[in-house]
């Protein structure tokens, strides 16, 4: 099997079920930036010993690779029920934030994006995730977007910020203090 179609030579790509759409629909955009965000945390992954961090990675991009599933599949087509995202996953996230919060001090200054490699990697895949999630919230006003997609996202950057200070924690690396 070839890995190019040519289908997208004239500025359009498919949808899940087929429908065609400009490359630069919202709908794309929104596609594109999960994609980049799934990028950067398969990156950070690469850079994490940790055997449990990095399990608890993969998860989440699978996650993000159902999420975009679902932002690809419009409501109209007959496997949409089966493909939407729950609120399954925002919820085990929210029990990861808090077990791996119980491990950090606490925030007593804010804190600038940094630290080690891994950490720092971590933090730039949080502000792709608060761009998804911004670009999702955009899509969400002119069409059907799961409203799981969006929740997910936001408890997503949330875990990625105490996932970052974990990372630079077990790293002895000290975090960057905002000085104003």
């Amino acid at each position: 099997m070839k890995i190019y179609t040519k289908f997208g030579d004239s500025g359009e790509t498919a949808l899940f079920g087929g429908a065609r759409v400009s490359k630069d629909a919202l709908q794309i955009e929104a596609l594109g930036s999960v994609d980049e965000l799934n990028a950067y945390i398969g990156y950070a992954r690469t850079l994490i010993d940790d055997a449990d961090l990095s399990e608890m990675i993969y998860r989440i991009q699978n996650h993000l690779f159902s999420l975009g599933a679902d932002l690809a599949t419009p409501e109209t087509h007959t496997k949409s029920a089966e493909i939407r995202i729950s609120s399954d996953f925002t919820t085990e996230m929210e029990t990861i934030i808090d077990t791996l919060s119980d491990e950090l001090p606490p925030l007593t200054n804010f804190i600038l994006p940094g630290g080690c490699q891994a950490g720092s990697i971590i933090h730039v895949a949080r502000a792709v995730c608060r761009r998804s999630e911004r670009c999702v919230v955009r899509l969400s006003r002119e069409a059907d977007v799961n409203p799981e997609i969006i929740r997910s996202l936001n408890r997503l950057s949330d875990l990625l910020f105490v996932l970052a200070r974990v990372v630079n924690l077990r790293a002895q690396t000290e975090e960057p203090i905002w000085e104003s």
